[in-house]
């Protein structure tokens, strides 16, 4: 059954997106491990590191484009499920370094010993097991978001005003993460890494792994994501979106509808996060701030949203350019990304993939209308007299 709740999604611009996911995770490794350094084809361990962490944004993007694009929830706050997936994360590779640490603790991180901690507080404990770790990756998220959405959506919390209490939610994240009396690092946050599952996490054979493993989870994130909007929940979903008042009056709960959606969504996020951290090396509370929830929201509006294919083009695109752009000109890269959004919305309010959808659509229902005219008048011409 759930198979084949997940196949009614896979159309064929689906199916091409995975199987270009998928072709993406075995080759780009395949190239940097199997072949020299000298041949054309090889793909250098910092480059395959850096498009893994666009894979990273690529699903974060997809993760909000489930509950913006198709159920109408444009959460400002996207970034602090994306940040405490990758804390969880953190913790466990932190508990892995051990005693290789610069103060030589075989239990408490460096930073607690510095901070004259006497003891491992009780929310670190398990993080040494990758099963707990993994399982508070998708944990933690999705239990603030049920908690968060409970009380917003039973609220009837819409619109602006949602999005600005996502937002007020990640704020809060951010300024409490910060302080060094919560026992996640303070403003250093976790780093220093050694291994993940007693591999070094430097090694090319690791960061292979790594990237091979996120575009794995993007591909079956976008499956799920695809599996959930084609369904029967799905078309409700759309018209949550679009006539919520309506979806009401005929009898669904719209805020167990918008609720699950939401949680699904922030589990998604965790998993960008924990995919993020071993890649980049670090997490600290700047990944809570407010400015990434919102560049979220331009990669998305970017790529299409609603599209679901559109927000992964989108996050890779904007951050490719990113790259570029903060390497010449650093001084107006935040400048540019504020006209690329503008831009955006006046000239292209679909998005890349919307607006290609939208005009393929179009040019379809033209030749239709022809085809049918065409068919109308051979019909009525005057047949001659035998």
């Amino acid at each position: 059954m759930i198979t084949q709740f997940l196949l009614r999604g896979f159309d064929r611009k689906i199916v091409a997106v995975l199987f270009v996911l998928l072709a993406i995770g075995v080759l780009v490794p395949a190239s940097n491990l199997l072949l020299s350094p000298e041949n054309p084809l090889h793909v250098p361990t910092y480059a395959m590191s850096l498009f893994g962490k666009y894979l990273c944004y690529a699903l974060l993007a997809l993760a909000l484009d489930l509950v913006w694009g198709y159920c109408g929830i444009l959460s400002l706050g996207h970034g602090a499920f994306f940040a405490l997936g990758g804390y969880a994360m953190g913790m466990y590779l932190m508990r892995q370094i051990g005693s290789r640490g610069v103060y030589g603790d075989p239990v408490l991180p460096d930073f607690m010993v510095f901070l004259n901690w006497k003891e491992l507080p009780w929310f670190w404990h398990g993080f040494d097991m990758f099963w707990f770790a993994m399982l508070m990756v998708v944990v933690v998220p999705g239990l603030l978001a049920f908690v968060f959405g409970w009380f917003a959506f039973r609220s009837r919390v819409n619109g602006v005003y949602l999005s600005i209490i996502t937002q007020a939610m990640t704020y809060a994240l951010l300024l409490a993460f910060f302080r060094n009396d919560m026992g996640f690092g303070g403003n250093n946050g976790l780093t220093d890494f050694k291994d993940i599952l007693g591999f070094s996490i430097q090694a090319d054979g690791t960061r292979a792994a790594l990237f091979a493993a996120t575009a794995l989870f993007l591909a079956l994130c976008l499956a799920i994501a695809s599996g959930i909007v084609s369904s029967k929940f799905g078309k409700v979903l759309v018209g949550v979106r679009d006539a919520e008042s309506r979806v009401r009056f005929l009898g669904y709960r719209v805020e167990h509808i918008k609720l699950f959606t939401f949680v699904v969504s922030a589990m998604m996020a965790g998993i960008a996060g924990a995919l993020f951290v071993p890649q980049v090396g670090i997490i600290n509370p700047g990944e809570f701030g407010p400015g990434n929830s919102i560049e979220v929201v331009i990669w998305t509006a970017v790529g299409g949203r609603g599209t679901l294919i559109g927000p992964i083009i989108g996050a890779v695109l904007v951050n490719f350019g990113k790259s570029v752009f903060t390497g010449a000109f650093p001084e107006i890269w935040l400048f540019a990304l504020g006209g690329l959004f503008i831009a955006v919305t006046l000239f292209l309010p679909r998005g890349i993939v919307g607006t290609i959808q939208h005009r393929f659509k179009a040019r379809q229902a033209m030749k239709a209308a022809r085809d049918a005219e065409s068919g109308i008048d051979s019909d009525t011409k005057i047949q001659p007299a035998e």
